[in-house]
C-alpha cells in the first residue's frame, strides 16, 4: 500500500454547499435596517422637540423598553417586546406640563422632573404611537414613585 492510500488526513474534505442557507444570507443584506427602538440613550433633542406638548397637569413619558436578549442568550420576538412596551410599569420623563404639580395642597413640592425615571400604573396614560415606539401622557397624579435604574424593576415578558 502507498503513503497515500492510508492516510486520509491530506486530503482535504469537500465542503458542503447549503443552498437555502446562502439564500437566506443574501435576503438579510437586501432587508432594510430595522428600526431601532427608542430609548433615552438614542432619543435626540429634536426628536424631542417634534412630540407633542403636554397641556396642563400631563407628563409626556417614554415607555422602558426591555431588552430584546437574556443574559443566557435567549432572544425575545418583536410581539413579546411590544406586548412588554405596553404593559411597562417604568418610563423616562421627557415633558412636562405647565400646570403639573403647581396645586400645593395635592403635591406640595413636584413628584418627579425632565429626565427622571418614573413608576406609574401598568396601563396608566394614553398611549401615542410614534417612529420607533410610543409615548404615553400621563397625569401628574398617576406617578407612584421615582427610580434610578429601570433595570432593577422586575418586567414581565
Amino acid at each position: 500500500m502507498s503513503k497515500e492510500t492510508l492516510s486520509t488526513s491530506e486530503k482535504e474534505a469537500p465542503k458542503i454547499k447549503l443552498a437555502l442557507e446562502e439564500k437566506y444570507k443574501e435576503e438579510e443584506k437586501n432587508l432594510p435596517p430595522e428600526p431601532e427602538a427608542l430609548s433615552p440613550e438614542n432619543i435626540g433633542q429634536d426628536t424631542v422637540d417634534e412630540l407633542p406638548e403636554p397641556s396642563g397637569y400631563r407628563i409626556l413619558v417614554l415607555p422602558f423598553t426591555p431588552k430584546n436578549k437574556t443574559k443566557g442568550g435567549i432572544l425575545f420576538s418583536q410581539e413579546t417586546l411590544d406586548k412588554a412596551r405596553i404593559s411597562t410599569t417604568c418610563g423616562y420623563v421627557l415633558k412636562i406640563g405647565d400646570l403639573a404639580y403647581k396645586d400645593n395642597e395635592k403635591f406640595g413640592k413636584p413628584w418627579c422632573k425632565v429626565g427622571d425615571w418614573v413608576i406609574f400604573a401598568r396601563y396608566a396614560g394614553s398611549r401615542l404611537p410614534i417612529e420607533g415606539g410610543e409615548v404615553r401622557l400621563l397625569n401628574d397624579d398617576e406617578v407612584l414613585g421615582t427610580i434610578k435604574d429601570p433595570e432593577s424593576v422586575l418586567h414581565l415578558i
